[in-house]
């Protein structure tokens, strides 16, 4: 069934015509997908459409299911390619704006790395205290729902998900279905590697290294940076991010001080350093830290206790400190208005000279990016903390996750089709092939951790030269530039056979009326005429309507279509399509190779799905 929130949310957002008459049905399973053009539709979900994207937005639900199984899918941006990637959130109070903008945020990510597949994120509308039987049953449910966009999406893990959760999607819908799984599978378990994490210290090694070019602007002018065994550091969020963050600065940097931790029930804090180690067991062990640690260790010795504890966890970033990594799932960890709800004001945040974000912050709604960029004019430009932006640091997770499609699986470990959805058989099948997946998964971290420090050193050393070559740029214009530049420059890679869309096809001898109903029923409004499989004219509708209008419904198609077909080949890159599109005045245009007819590209596609003013912009 729906989940009852979900349910809720849709019937006071979107009008009961469209819940109807919009509504997909697959035996049980039922979809809403919204366009880019759709955007009252959109709007009234909370989601503002612009040039990058979404191009996709879903809400879909089981109705036969028992279980409330149901959600969002977003697919923002397929510039850098397709599948889109990006994590599920499973959360009771999860909406498809949330969705839409950590999609975006996946977008810019994968740009910001390289990475050849688009921008993508998904949720689950579920309760947070299932039991385990509870959250597999749904996971398994939501697999299902998604499989039908296999080829647009891929799922990693997000908040409330996990790597195994990956596993059990794989396992419903094939090998390659779901990134970051499990060992077992070949997986780079971002979770239990610290994917992200990695990137988050690479990048702060990187920026130690070269923010003093930022001296050249006045906010930085007396940039103080510490030597490496004085360096002190406070994490915002000891969870999958935070806790591995701090575990491999003290593997890489075994000297350098994490000063302060928090998570959900409150902040520890040491001057001298806290005892990693343990805490990152304590986190391994039960989760939560602070209150753990400060009943088995700090009560029974009160104040005389070096560390310090408190159940305000906000109130960690009172404290100072060289950096501040922001690694829990909080958009705004720093406001200048109280009425945004920051984690901290600025003007009562700690003395810090630098910031990286290890916490997914970035929200392409215009309110939130007002309130981002007020700020970094006050937090960057007035007090001269350098701010490195999440998707530029964070993206060592998807860069792992990424290896599991770019080293491809073997067409021998691919899960026989007449196993997949039975976890027995499955286990035993992998257990046959375990030393396999083994020596694939270990060629995938490999990879994974290479890719990830050349990436992140260089997306830093780009940001900080950015900003020292322009003293009125912020840091999020700055990401954001770097990001799109990458998009840019992958549409104008593509060609049209990279990007074109089916076209309907219809015999010279049908009648008119013949290419009305293939017009309405393939919803294109411009159909290929062809004689012996080659391409003789087109009809579009509007041809179709002037038919009609004279009255001409049972005319064969060669006394009404247009024979001058003006068509492109599949060599043309979007610029060129764009080009002859505008000059004919013409909205689609069949692509053509040898008299064959291998697809369309529309006007209106481009316009959907490819960023067209940044390209006129670069």
């Amino acid at each position: 069934m729906i989940p009852k929130q979900m349910d809720v949310y849709l019937k006071e957002h979107l009008p009961a015509g469209t819940l109807e008459n919009r509504l997909i049905k697959d035996e049980g399973r039922r979809y809403l997908e919204f366009r880019n053009i759709d955007e009252l539709l959109l709007s009234s979900l909370g989601i503002v459409s612009d040039k990058v994207g979404p191009n996709l937005v879903i809400c879909l639900w089981d109705v036969e299911s028992p279980e409330e199984i149901g959600g969002y899918l977003v697919v923002d941006n397929l510039s850098m390619g397709q599948p889109s990637m990006g994590g599920i959130r499973m959360l009771p109070d999860v909406t498809p704006s949330d969705i839409y903008n950590l999609a975006r945020g996946m977008t810019l990510k994968n740009a910001a790395a390289n990475l050849p597949y688009g921008g993508g994120k998904a949720g689950i509308v579920a309760e947070r205290d299932l039991s385990l039987e509870q959250h597999e049953k749904i996971v398994r449910g939501f697999a299902r729902l998604i499989r039908k966009y296999q080829e647009i999406y891929i799922p990693g893990p997000d908040v409330g998900t996990n790597d195994s959760d990956m596993m059990t999607i794989a396992i419903e819908n094939g090998i390659d279905s779901a990134v970051s799984k499990p060992l077992p599978m070949g997986g780079n378990r971002i979770d239990e590697l610290g994917g992200a994490a990695g990137g988050v210290v690479t990048a702060l090694q990187t920026l130690i290294e070269i923010m003093p070019r930022l001296r050249v602007l006045p906010q930085f002018s007396k940039l103080e940076i510490p030597k490496i065994q004085d360096l002190t550091i406070l994490i915002q969020g000891f969870g999958a991010v935070g806790a591995h963050t701090a575990r491999i600065f003290k593997e890489r940097i075994h000297w350098v001080k994490i000063t302060g931790i928090s998570d959900l029930e409150g902040y520890l804090y040491n001057e001298a350093g806290l005892p990693v180690d343990e805490l990152y067991d304590y986190w391994k062990e039960k989760g939560l830290v602070t209150k753990n640690y400060y009943m088995d260790k700090i009560l029974s010795e009160g104040y005389k206790y070096p560390i310090k504890f408190s159940t305000n966890s906000n109130n960690l970033l009172l404290e100072d400190s060289f950096c501040l990594i922001p690694a829990a799932p909080i958009f705004n960890y720093l406001g200048v208005w109280k009425n945004e709800n920051p984690s901290m004001t600025v003007e009562r945040m700690g003395r810090w000279s630098l910031i990286v974000e290890g916490a997914n912050t970035y929200s392409p709604d215009p309110n939130r990016k007002a309130a981002r960029i007020r700020m970094e004019q006050m937090v960057y430009k007035e007090k001269g903390v350098m701010i490195a932006n999440d998707y530029l640091v964070n993206s060592g997770g998807v860069i792992f996750a990424a290896q599991e499609k770019i080293i491809s699986t073997p067409e021998h470990l691919q899960i026989p089709e007449n196993m997949l959805g039975n976890r027995d058989d499955v286990f035993s099948w992998l257990e046959e092939h375990k030393d396999e997946f083994a020596e694939l998964s270990k060629r995938r971290l490999i990879a994974g951790e290479e890719y990830r420090k050349k990436v992140i050193h260089h997306n830093m050393i780009e940001l900080v030269n950015i900003l020292a070559a322009n003293p009125d740029m912020l840091p999020c214009i700055a990401a954001e530039k770097i990001s799109l530049q990458r998009l840019v420059a992958k549409e104008q890679e593509l060609t049209a056979k990279d990007i074109m869309e089916s076209i309907p096809t219809i015999d010279v001898n049908s009648k008119a009326q013949e290419a009305a109903a293939l017009i309405i029923s393939e919803n294109s409004g411009i159909i290929a005429v062809l004689e012996e499989k080659k391409l003789i004219g087109v009809v579009t509708d509007w041809d179709i309507t002037k038919a009609m209008a004279e009255n001409a419904c049972d005319v064969n198609l060669s006394e009404i279509m247009t024979k001058n077909v003006i068509t492109a080949p599949p060599d043309y890159t979007i610029i060129d399509l764009v080009r002859k599109l505008e000059q004919h005045r013409i909205s689609a245009i069949p692509i053509v190779e040898d008299g064959k007819v291998m697809g369309k590209i529309s006007s209106d596609l481009i316009t959907r799905r490819y960023i067209l003013q940044n390209l006129r912009e670069s």
